[in-house]
């Protein structure tokens, strides 16, 4: 599998997220009461996996590599990534404290809650667009299969090293269980 195929795969669960999140926004738009919890694991799931390990996949990995092969980094579409994932950091801190407030509050602040949630699907969806149609056809294009081979085994050991074992998969029962839950 190349590196990019592997990133591509982990954007159908994070995209699969969002649309949780996104359910969860219409609810408390309507004043309904959502379950903290399930906000909490939602913000650890894009603080540990989208965060830690998809972009530390990119940013430590991916990135470097096209910088070398050429894509540039300055004034190009690796700074635009870059900046787009301190972007999400920022929403996801929002997030964050707004669930805090939801939670001390009994439910108060569950307004503020979605409009960041809402700033992060957009800024995600778009970015993950980005990613998948310019910037992944470009690494592919730019960096050789053998490094790709290389760099999907180095993506490997980093998730293992920056997530630890097991917690991929457990993101993926979350998923289940958001799904059922808010989906349907």
């Amino acid at each position: 599998m190349k590196a990019t195929e592997q990133l591509r795969a982990e954007h159908e669960g994070i995209r699969l997220m969002l649309q949780i999140l996104e359910a969860i926004c219409l609810k408390l738009e309507a004043g309904e009461r959502v379950n903290p919890g399930h906000m909490e694991k939602i913000i650890e799931f894009f603080r540990v996996f989208v965060d830690r390990c998809h972009h530390g996949k990119e940013e430590l990995l991916l990135f470097p590599v096209m910088e070398v092969a050429g894509v540039p980094k300055q004034d190009g579409p690796l700074g635009v990534m870059l900046a787009e994932h301190d972007m999400g950091r920022g929403h996801v801190r929002g997030m964050a404290a707004a669930l805090e407030r939801y939670t001390s509050e009994n439910g108060q602040a569950g307004s503020q809650l979605a409009a960041h949630a809402r700033e992060y699907i957009a800024l995600l969806n778009q970015h993950i667009e980005k990613e998948n149609k310019v910037l992944f056809p470009m690494a592919d294009a730019h960096v050789p299969a053998s490094k790709q081979d290389r760099l999907y085994e180095e993506f490997e050991k980093l998730e293992e090293e920056k997530i630890g074992p097991g917690v991929h998969e457990e993101f993926h029962k979350l998923l289940d269980n958001l799904s059922k839950a808010y989906l349907g």
